[in-house]
């Protein structure tokens, strides 16, 4: 297939590229490498794929409706990946209209170059941020996910309507997928494996928020790939079953909603201990109070992706963190 991947030199996006390459696929990688964090370790990330046949890259913007619409025009992919987003929870308490522009402004663009192209799938990145106050576990994609705690979750929120409404209006078939905790090997400086993997190698205490009673549902990168590309390839058909509208995450329009996670959720204290572990060595646990926009615990429920597609996550937290801290021992020779 001919596959448009946004944020190919993201974490995520650049590990999708590769996969759809090695698969045989043609790919176009559309990223504006922003500095967000470090653009040496996206360009890098690149580097990975780059080589390979098959593989075309577009630096520019989602908010440039221009460079989108003659990227769609001049690529015509069959299938599109939207993994471009401006991502951070404690980001957007200081920035919030760079999510406006990205999440909110940039989606629109990538729908309406989908709309215009007759793209024959589009999935999207959504975030188990959205089930915000919500303290049913594990998350359930037929929860409401009304009640965001932070304006990155609200766009997040954001894009699954606005993917139901072109879904519903123009026959577009949408997947969103609820990421839970991605970490692994040419992952983001900014979330918690890297910030406590460089205090480790530093000997600096770790800030360890809600004092340690943190859960996260951490996720390995191979498997959030694994399940995209198995979403990619099954695109939602509309159906006449006026039943799958009492659910947020199904409808009679072809557009779907997915968790995408372990279903093992890992206590951060625990993350942490496995981490020292790799590196061979101990810090200070300096125990805080929650941190604004945070939420205690995730923890996915995903069985409609496994139903639909045969997702089954196969990376344990053992061995996900040891090949982690192999590649950063590598990457940053410590």
């Amino acid at each position: 297939m001919r596959v448009l991947v946004t944020g190919a030199a993201g974490f995520i996006g650049a590990h999708l590229a590769r996969r759809l390459v090695e698969r045989g696929d043609d790919v176009l990688g559309y990223d504006d490498v922003n500095p967000y964090y470090d653009p040496k370790l996206k360009r890098d990330r690149l580097a990975q794929v780059v080589p390979a046949d098959g593989f075309e890259f577009l630096e520019a913007r989602l908010e440039d409706r221009d460079a989108l619409e003659r990227a769609f025009a001049s690529f015509r992919p069959q299938r599109v990946v939207n993994l471009a987003a401006q991502a951070g929870v404690r980001y957007s308490l200081e920035n919030p209209r760079a999510y406006v522009d990205s999440n909110v402004v940039g989606f629109l663009n990538v729908l309406e170059a989908c709309r215009a192209g007759t793209v024959e799938h589009l999935v999207y990145a959504s975030s188990s941020s959205v089930y915000g106050a919500n303290r049913t576990l594990p998350f359930s994609v037929s929860h409401a996910v009304d009640h965001p705690v932070s304006l990155y979750a609200a766009t997040k929120k954001a894009n699954e309507l606005m993917a139901h409404t072109y879904s519903h209006l123009y026959g577009l078939p949408t997947t969103g997928l609820r990421f839970f905790t991605v970490y692994g090997p040419w992952g983001r400086p900014d979330m918690s494996p890297f910030l406590f993997a460089k205090r480790i190698v530093d000997g600096r205490p770790i800030d360890v928020f809600n004092h340690g009673r943190h859960s996260r549902d951490f996720t390995y990168v191979d498997d959030i790939v694994e399940g995209v590309v198995r979403a990619l390839d099954r695109p939602p058909a509309p159906r006449d079953e006026p039943a799958l509208l009492q659910s947020p995450a199904t409808s009679t329009a072809p557009y779907r909603v997915y968790n995408i996670g372990s279903h093992q959720p890992v206590e951060l204290l625990r993350f942490i201990e496995l981490l020292e572990d790799g590196f061979g060595r101990r810090v200070e646990h300096r125990l805080l109070p929650m941190q604004p926009g945070d939420v205690p615990d995730t923890y996915a429920d995903v069985e409609a992706l496994r139903r639909d597609t045969g997702y089954a996550p196969s990376t344990s937290i053992e061995d996900g963190v040891a090949r982690f801290v192999e590649w950063y021992r590598s990457y940053y020779a410590v």
